[in-house]
């Protein structure tokens, strides 16, 4: 049971950290250090717990609730759940943030930066994986989904409060099918879940090539991702 609160206050801690309201905020190093509390939590927490009898004792709980040589892959689609939901409220029409340019343009560098962090971590750690496997810390499934999710809550935020965080739910979810797999400890998902985050919020607060759009400048032209017979590739439409 305490173990099932521990996770319930920290999807919670997700949710409610990232509530900021708008008259609060004065400045921008003020707006970059309060949305830095949560992912250093989650990072201090992870490393704090990391490699410890907690963390393997939780990790052990996980597996003997579930049935035997448990396995899914469901984490690999879900990791995912909150780019498709972007560019599905864009075609909806929903109010965003950004176009869809900006927006592919900062879910691609927030994920360079936050994997690349990920895997020089991974390597120079080289910690063991529950199920004896390499480079388990931090995890990068966590740091891919709280990256993901990160950019639909800056986009969607303030339009649709619900959209916006419901990324963190599937990302939650991730984080703790990670470990039910086997694949991963909660110190691994923490820090993960930290590294996505942390980053994701500074590539917003900085805007890095904020002026490079070629689609700029072109009229009566929308350009969306597209899947067909398992296939991806963009749709774009014209105007006359």
């Amino acid at each position: 049971m305490k173990y099932n609160i521990l996770l319930l206050l920290l999807t919670c801690s997700v949710m409610q950290a990232q509530v900021v309201p708008k008259d609060s905020i004065q400045n921008k190093s003020y707006k970059i250090l309060n949305k830095s509390i949560l992912p250093i939590s989650l990072i201090g927490v992870g490393l704090i717990i990391n490699k410890s009898k907690f963390d393997k004792t939780f990790q052990k709980d996980i597996r003997n609730s579930l049935r035997d040589n448990y396995s899914t892959n469901v984490e690999d689609y879900l990791t995912f759940a909150p780019v498709a939901q972007m560019y599905i409220a864009d075609l909806a029409g929903i109010k965003s943030k950004n176009n869809w340019f900006n927006q592919s343009k900062y879910l691609f560098i927030s994920n360079l930066f936050s994997v690349g962090i990920t895997q020089l971590i991974k390597k120079s750690n080289q910690k063991m994986r529950p199920d004896s496997g390499a480079d388990s810390f931090p995890s990068g499934h966590a740091t891919i989904a709280f990256t993901n999710a990160t950019v639909l809550y800056h986009e969607f935020h303030n339009s649709s409060p619900i959209l916006a965080y419901s990324g963190y739910a599937f990302a939650t979810t991730v984080g703790f099918f990670r470990m039910a797999n086997n694949r991963h400890y909660l110190s691994d998902v923490l820090v993960g879940a930290g590294i996505g985050i942390a980053v994701t919020n500074l590539v917003y607060y900085f805007k890095p090539l904020k002026n490079f759009n070629p689609f700029k400048k072109v009229k009566n032209v929308s350009i969306y991702p597209s899947y067909k017979d398992n296939s991806y590739g963009l749709y774009a439409s014209y105007q006359f």
